[in-house]
């Protein structure tokens, strides 16, 4: 198999849903709220939004979690945050209405006591930039549901790039620092140019305080594909440049019109096949720094037609138990020629399918990582 070589292998798992909130991964948060994202949470919430968060931020994810992560052999962590992870100093957008800083403060408390945590445990830490000002990508992730402005004004480029190099400086010295990611999940239809530019500048930022040999500076594709990517930030002008993939198999319609074993076959093939170039041809390490074994029901009723002796379209609890354990080990096959993988996410309050601990729980995951 081959494989990056070089660095310890990474097998982590995000902390999605902790300090930027995904509504579909926290129900609950939002009951009886028209909000569809972290700003429209804080401004419909107002005052009440900081006695709610601050009781999430304390329970949702405990020492406890880092704890159990440690003894299976998970020995990373992907923590997204916001860019208003050190207060109020952040651009107005329009979406703000009359309240010129929304968001709630205190999570830099608790990021703090993420890394004694994973400092206790050994467990790596990514920093994530998972919502940048103005939105870059429109998705919940990012903060702002349905916005995409990023990359449109100087001040939002400026102040992710402030959020980059205050992160370096608070936790360049920290053990638990693995690497800090300069932006989570940019849309397909910004410019490349333009992410290679700030990417170009973020690396400078992080490098002021964080030596190449012991943090990584970590970029998404942009969904676009690798070779973009050819020829840039190579050693030895650029140290410790790490890509970061995603891969899903839900959200497309020919996804969601596959059956388990062509979704298998995908994992185990074809991305192998991409995992094999992006080795021997980008000359980047790389993460997987999402994935997970969400795949569309419809899967289940299609499982079966080349069967022609079995009149049923549906799995029973056999059969699905045995589809995820197959899926979740075509993918992890894969993802293990890669330097490191993440699994989205490690817990939610539904679909266990993108809950890690659940998936563990279940069977369809291994129960020891190490």
């Amino acid at each position: 198999m081959t494989v990056h070589a070089g660095n310890k292998k990474l097998r982590g798992v995000n902390l999605g849903g902790w300090l930027v909130l995904e509504k579909w991964m926290t129900p609950s948060l939002f009951h009886g709220l028209t909000a569809e994202d972290e700003t429209a949470f804080c401004i419909e919430l107002g005052d009440s939004a900081q006695r709610i968060l601050q009781t999430h931020w304390q329970t949702f994810i405990t020492r406890d979690d880092f704890a159990w992560l440690a003894e299976i052999g998970i020995n990373a962590v992907r923590i997204p945050i916001g860019h208003w992870i050190f207060g109020g100093d952040y651009p107005y957008h329009a979406r703000y209405g009359h309240t010129n800083a929304p968001y709630v403060v205190g999570g830099l408390g608790i990021l703090d006591q993420a890394f004694a945590w994973a400092l206790a445990f050994d467990i790596k830490i990514v920093l994530d930039l998972h919502a940048a000002p103005g939105s870059q990508n429109g998705f919940d992730n990012s903060g702002m549901k349905d916005v995409c402005e990023w990359h449109t004004q100087a001040q939002y480029l400026t102040h992710s790039l402030d959020v980059l190099e205050r992160l370096a400086k608070r936790y360049a010295a920290h053990p638990a620092l693995h690497g800090i990611q300069v932006l989570n999940e940019p849309r397909w239809d910004i410019p490349t140019d333009y992410l290679k530019h700030y990417t170009l500048l973020a690396y400078q930022r992080i490098r002021h305080y964080c030596a190449a040999d012991r943090v990584a500076v970590i970029f998404h594709d942009g969904f676009r594909s690798f070779r973009d990517y050819t020829g840039f930030m190579q050693e030895p002008d650029y140290e410790n440049v790490i890509l970061d993939i995603h891969r899903y198999q839900c959200f497309t319609s020919e996804d969601v019109n596959a059956d388990i074993f062509t979704h298998i076959r995908k994992a185990a093939d074809q991305w192998k096949c991409e995992a094999d170039e992006i080795i021997s041809d980008l000359r980047h390490k790389t993460y997987v720094g999402e994935w997970s074994l969400g795949l569309d029901l419809k899967m289940m009723t299609l499982w079966s037609e080349s069967l022609l002796s079995d009149d049923s379209k549906e799995m029973d609890a056999f059969q699905i138990h045995q589809a995820y354990r197959g899926y979740a080990a075509a993918q992890l096959l894969t993802f293990e020629k890669y330097l490191g993988w993440f699994f989205w996410s490690y817990k939610t309050e539904t679909m266990p399918q993108w809950s890690f601990c659940d998936c563990v729980k279940a069977g369809w995951m291994p129960q020891k990582f190490n």
